[in-house]
């Protein structure tokens, strides 16, 4: 694999978390790579595209007409190379007086509404079906049926009750529109009117000329987003006239009458007072600078991100260093880039709560102490957190029990409301935390979720979805790594596997055991009607695989048939495929790979034909 496809990989990875609310990097990393791979390769087909979103269980509808994603401008000479592109093509149609205009550049979930139809972005030209948003009690600003607009959450209310417990307000965004059951953070934010749809042509705009837009764009800057109390990560300028816009046309990613300034957010420079360490549920150990309180954005901050320890040692960040801190989407305060490096940087060698010896692995340090406790708080907290249907189980609460030796899933529900009483809670509290309990139990919870909390390494949200939608719960959690690498999943590389796999055997009987607990799931979209349309289908239970080009429908329709009918859908041929349905322009070589395996090679209309029979 050379230079230029790792990157696409890493870029493609990179974009599959952020769009499904869990992104592993900041918006100012990933467009720095980006650049790289524009660099490298201009006319790389990733460059040219959307870059897609997956909403499983969702509808896709087609856009109208394709919502393309915007060209970015990163230094005031790409946009004075804009504003002379446009000034170019009004010569050739003869006008002479061009006005632009200029908004907030939202950081959330883009989307377009008709009145009857509110579908996401999707990959531009086909979007998910959402209207169910509205139901769940995310507001239409302005009402409904205003075009194109994101999904946004008011960054107001999520400073004041939600930065201990989401990273960014677009992580919840994504987890309101994609989950079937709210957790309870999300019910609050909605009963609160603190989610919406903002259309664009509701957002605040300053307008003026091209020349204007360059001298005064800090003025425009604080003018146009002092207005708005949503995430935004910069700023839109466009092209006022519509036969200017009809002239310079579009390409297959972008609008070229329109484009965004990104920003990366205000800094500030601070001193690091002491740097602490702490341990997350997988034992991964992680610094955090505490700095000298400094205003950003509005707010005070005191602590900050310091990445990784292979940053904090590369660059010497210690007491007394001076650095350059910034609010990444206005949220999150990170370290953007040390000033002033410490005389001396300490790497701890034992735990920082069990002193047990730590490990060095992957740019982290590692407590592979089985018995850290506090490996095993962030285990129960992570737990709650990722169902989603249960509260009271915060930070003290869980330390206070771990603390008194209630420190595995298998314990803490053994609990009675007395038992809680006995750990230190009051009578109330108990009767709370035994509810909740009972509560995570019995109200309705998407498998998925399930499977995430149990916190396995590398197997997120995003990763249960995919995995479920090929395996069902109980094939799954018996899958060893190289079951999974064999099974050549997209997305699924060797490292993941192996830490999947690995983790899973760790957790197995603790799944088994809360399984038999009686947890209650809501059917996914390849449940729902399983029982009553496959009894007698000749697609039960075997595994379907589709290539090519469909010509009777989409791919994802016809999965969904497979699914409906009893059948495994997988990504690839493999040992455990038994119909290989092709559409058009499939290659010799993949059917010829298929018939090796004894699989049977199938066409549509036979495909068809298999979910009328039986």
């Amino acid at each position: 694999m050379n230079e230029i496809e790792r990157l696409v990989e890493v870029l493609t990875q990179l974009n599959e978390a952020y769009r499904s609310g869990e992104p592993v990097v900041s918006d100012a990393v990933y467009d720095e790579k980006v650049e790289a791979l524009r660099a490298l390769n201009p006319a790389h087909p990733y460059l040219g595209a959307v870059e897609p979103e997956t909403f499983n269980g969702r509808g896709k509808v087609r856009h109208p007409t394709p919502m393309l994603s915007t060209e970015k401008a990163y230094k005031t000479e790409d946009l004075e190379r804009f504003i002379r592109r446009v000034e170019k093509a009004a010569e050739e149609i003869g006008i002479s007086t061009i006005r632009y205009e200029v908004m907030a550049k939202l950081d959330g979930l883009a989307g377009r509404d008709d009145g009857a139809v509110f579908a996401t972005r999707g990959n531009g030209f086909e979007g998910y079906e959402v209207s169910s948003a509205f139901k769940k009690g995310v507001v239409a600003y302005g009402g409904r049926g205003r075009g194109l607009g994101e999904i946004v959450m008011s960054r107001s209310y999520f400073s004041a009750y939600l930065t201990d417990y989401f990273e960014h307000p677009r992580n919840m965004v994504v987890g309101i529109i994609t989950s079937d059951v709210l957790n309870v953070h999300s019910k609050r934010a909605l009963e609160a009117g603190a989610v919406c749809f903002m259309p664009y042509t509701e957002l605040p705009t300053w307008s003026g000329s091209g020349p204007d837009v360059i001298e005064n764009l800090d003025a425009i800057r604080q003018e146009v987003l002092g207005e708005v109390d949503y995430p935004v990560d910069g700023l839109v300028v466009q092209v006022v006239d519509e036969a200017l816009r009809i002239h310079m046309g579009a390409t297959s990613h972008h609008h070229r009458w329109q484009i965004a300034i990104k920003t990366k957010g205000e800094s500030a420079i601070t001193t690091v007072e002491r740097v602490t360490w702490q341990v997350g549920r997988t034992g991964k150990v992680t610094p955090v600078m505490e700095v000298s309180p400094v205003k950003v954005s509005g707010a005070t901050i005191r602590r900050v991100t310091a990445h990784n320890l292979e940053r904090l040692r590369s660059e010497r960040v210690g007491p007394g260093a001076q650095i350059e801190i910034i609010r990444s989407g206005e949220v999150i305060p990170k370290l953007e880039r040390v000033l002033v490096p410490a005389h001396e940087v300490v790497i701890p060698t034992v735990c920082p709560v069990c002193e047990a010896p730590l490990s060095e692995e992957d740019k982290f340090l590692l407590c592979i102490n089985p018995l850290c406790r506090a490996k095993a708080e962030q285990r129960i907290i992570h737990w709650f957190k990722t169902l989603g249907n249960a509260d009271w189980f915060g930070k003290k609460t869980v330390q206070k029990l771990v603390e008194r030796g209630v420190d595995t899933l298998e314990k803490l529900y053994t609990l009675t409301t007395i038992d809680f009483q006995g750990h230190g809670f009051g009578p109330v509290q108990s009767e709370n935390l035994y509810n909740a309990l009972g509560m995570s139990r019995t109200e309705p919870v998407e498998a998925w979720r399930f499977l995430a909390a149990f916190g396995v390494r590398s197997l997120g949200k995003s990763e249960a979805r995919n995995l479920l939608a090929i395996y069902p719960l109980a094939e799954l959690m018996e899958k060893t790594g190289d079951e999974l690498l064999a099974a050549d999943i997209r997305g699924f590389k060797a490292a993941k596997c192996t830490n999947i796999g690995t983790g899973l055997a760790l957790v197995r009987e603790t799944m088994r055991h809360m399984l038999e607990m009686g947890f209650v799931f809501i059917p996914s979209s390849s449940d729902q009607g399983t029982v009553a349309e496959s009894a007698d289908s000749l697609l039960l239970g075997k595994g379907v695989v589709f290539t090519g080009k469909m010509m009777r429908g989409s791919r994802e329709a016809m999965q969904e048939m497979a699914r409906r009918k009893g059948a495994v859908v997988q990504s690839s041929v493999s040992g455990k495929t038994d119909f290989l349905v092709c559409g058009a322009s499939v290659g010799p070589k993949k059917i010829e790979k298929a018939q090796e395996k004894g699989v049977e090679v199938i066409d549509e209309d036979r495909f068809y034909a298999l979910l009328e029979e039986g």
